[in-house]
């Protein structure tokens, strides 16, 4: 059909239904029926071409749908059928295309709470759906940790528990040697629930913690085991598989930071031309897409409004402004102070009153420093909230600032419970430490530990995270049903003017992202000494995504100020790699310093658990030690290192001149926007111009 008879169908210049109907049943004049020649003289690669080239005219012209449509199978009936091998290629390309869309699909179909995120991110936006991907990324790193633990360690003690042959017991005093986990027999229920809280009893002298572990080593003609030597290996490569996970989501998220643009106005034109997912199936997802674009863009609008009202400000606010925060800054740091201060007595005095009271007392003795810690969690962050009010920074200045000071809260309250801990129990460091253990000191310089009051000392230890991970649980749950459901029914239901002002709730992203990090850093510290903490973290972390689920859609309001989700989510997981630091510190100190306790665990007959290295070592074969002695030698270490610094500088170079590139490219798009900008004015000023032209020429 030709362009005539394409204008002659109505009077707009497009095709009616009817007419795109007619042109679907009668053929086109110039098409012509399949045709197979075989000694076809141009190549595949012309007729792909030239078949794209089509494509593209039909794209390009401003036709409806059924038009193009129509046009597009015109043009596949003058395509003739083709034999050769590009044929072929085109049709693999085509299948191997479709199969992973479809292998996608599906994957998505199994992803972990997939509809679920989708569903937050509409409803709450971008901010508040990045701490769920970020629970979502901890429960599968917690369980594949799992797998990795109980793969190497767990299921190869079960199985040569009662085969293999232990290794040689140290001819040490028999004082240090005495442990009895369970001397009691059969107990009351309340009991057996006290312990199963506090990790005694049943659960001390079992594959939940370092103690029930033997230093088993099992030796055959073509197989060998080394159980303390899998313990030790199974730690270091966990600590390393988590690192790797870290880093590998840390470089994708900054690709995507670097790829938006930051805070850049090309945030605002990539939202608005490239932010809608042409993927969205029925209205639901639709508006929940929708919702989620309008929730970035309000994130867009509200940091330029503060960063305008900041450089609107005079030098007399400046001042006030600064001076508020400095002032600020020393009441946070004033409450840090007094929150560690109190972990310290909290645990000491709970040491001391332990080992003298029984039943729910000795519970309660047991439970104080998690309890302290809670309690400081809980309540500095909510003083450091109103701390913030004052202080007036931008929403993502805020969300930062909050997880710096909510860190250094939790993590140094775990150091100070562990600095606590190791001062107990190797009678060093401190004078204090000394005082209050000094009938014990005879009995430290004999076993090198307090074998009096932890004579299987990495077992109270894991006792310690155990009860630390465990807590967090029941506060959690506690908190929403005895605080956020009761309030959420106080607000509905309540018209006085309190209720109105304090408000249904707004999900407070730093402080529930600090809470997983914490616990995330509590199971990397205690899992050496209670290999199954992965696994109970994974059941908690489960458990905590439906509880903050059902608390965000009933409890909570969307926020009145939102933040950008790309750079918090950079920042989450730098925190967690602070966590993974403080973690490591531990790990490390306690395989090369402390001495291991003799009377239990896998390492009881070692000075320190990295020894079992160096023993191993000389029990392997000639060639194998030369080969391993060759790559710590400096023949193989300085090339090594040569080779590293090319490749480093090769990469430095390549990503400076990428970098420049980008920069480039960046003010090109600045100078054509501009350029838009300026003949767009153009054309206004010459609309203007041209009627008066026109009257000119009639008079």
């Amino acid at each position: 059909m030709t362009s005539g008879q394409q204008r002659q169908g109505s009077g707009n210049g497009y095709l009616t239904d009817q007419e795109s109907l007619r042109l679907r049943r009668v053929p086109s004049q110039t098409s012509s029926p399949i045709y197979h020649d075989v000694n076809r003289s141009t190549s595949s690669a012309e007729d792909d071409k030239g078949g794209s080239e089509l494509n593209q005219e039909i794209r390009s012209n401003p036709w409806h749908m059924a038009q193009k449509r129509t046009k597009w199978l015109e043009q596949q009936k003058q395509v003739p059928a083709q034999f050769s091998g590009g044929s072929w290629k085109h049709k693999r390309t085509k299948y191997v295309r479709q199969f992973k869309s479809n292998v996608r699909e599906l994957l998505y179909f199994f992803s972990l709470w997939g509809k679920s995120l989708q569903k937050i991110g509409g409803n709450f936006g971008g901010g508040v759906q990045s701490y769920f991907f970020f629970l979502r990324f901890l429960v599968v790193l917690n369980f594949v940790s799992f797998l990795l633990i109980g793969g190497f360690v767990l299921i190869p003690s079960i199985v040569f528990r009662s085969v293999g042959t232990n290794l040689a017991r140290n001819t040490g005093e028999e004082a240090c040697l005495k442990y009895d986990p369970n001397p009691e027999g059969l107990v009351v229920f309340y009991e057996f629930f006290l312990h199963l809280l506090s990790g005694t009893g049943f659960m001390e002298y079992s594959y939940m913690f370092y103690g029930y572990y033997n230093n088993t080593i099992v030796e055959d003609r073509s197989f060998s085991y080394n159980i303390p030597l899998a313990y030790l290996f199974t730690a270091v490569f966990y600590f390393a598989f988590c690192l790797i996970c870290i880093i590998a989501r840390m470089g994708k998220v900054a690709r995507v930071a670097v790829t938006t643009g930051g805070s850049d106005v090309s945030n605002y034109s990539r939202i608005v031309f490239t932010g809608w997912d042409y993927g969205c199936l029925g209205s639901k997802a639709t508006s929940l897409k929708q919702r989620n674009i309008y929730y970035r863009l309000q994130v867009d609008l509200e940091e330029e409004r503060l960063q305008m009202h900041a450089a609107s400000l005079s030098l007399c606010n400046k001042v006030t402004l600064y001076s508020l925060r400095v002032l600020m800054f020393l009441v946070a740091v004033g409450l840090l102070v007094a929150t560690f201060f109190a972990i310290f007595k909290a645990t000491i005095f709970s040491q001391e009153q332990n080992s003298k009271a029984e039943g729910i007392l000795a519970l309660f003795y047991e439970y104080l420093p998690s309890i302290v810690i809670t309690a400081g969690n809980f309540l500095v962050p909510l003083l450091c909230d109103q701390l913030a009010l004052i202080e007036k920074y931008s929403p993502s200045a805020t969300v930062v600032l909050a997880l710096l000071r909510a860190v250094i809260l939790r993590l140094v309250s775990l150091a100070i419970l562990l600095y606590t801990l190791w001062g107990q129990i190797t009678c060093q460091g401190n004078t204090y430490y000394r005082n209050i253990t000094e009938s014990n000191t005879t009995d430290c310089d004999l076993c090198q530990y307090n074998h009096s009051a932890y004579p299987c000392w990495e077992t109270n230890v894991g006792q310690e995270m155990y009860k630390l991970t465990l807590f967090d649980l029941l506060v959690n749950i506690a908190i929403l049903v005895l605080v956020e459901f009761p309030r959420r029914m106080v607000v509905d239901n309540w018209s006085c003017k309190l209720s109105q002002l304090v408000g249904r709730q707004e999900f407070g992203v730093p402080s529930n992202v600090l809470g997983l990090v914490y616990g995330q850093t509590v199971v990397w510290t205690g899992a050496l000494f209670c290999p199954l903490l992965p696994l109970i973290n994974t059941v908690k972390f489960v458990i905590i995504f439906y509880c903050k689920k059902i608390t965000l859609f009933n409890n909570c309001r969307p926020a009145l100020r939102t933040f950008r989700s790309t750079t918090s989510t950079f920042f989450f997981l730098a925190v967690l790699l602070f966590g993974w630091i403080l973690a490591l510190v531990v790990m490390i100190y306690s395989v090369a310093v402390i001495h291991p306790s003799q009377a239990c665990g896998p390492f009881r007959v070692f000075p320190n658990m990295w020894q079992i290295v160096p023993n191993s070592f000389y029990s392997l074969s000639r060639v194998t030690q030369d080969f391993l002695f060759f790559i710590g030698s400096q023949a193989f270490s300085i090339p090594l290192f040569a080779l590293s610094c090319v490749v480093m500088c090769y990469v430095i170079a390549l990503a400076s001149i990428y970098g420049k590139s980008v920069t480039m490219l960046r003010a090109q798009l600045k100078l054509a926007a501009q350029d838009k900008q300026f003949l767009v004015k153009q054309i206004k000023k010459m609309k203007h111009l041209t009627p008066q032209n026109n009257e000119g020429e009639q008079d």
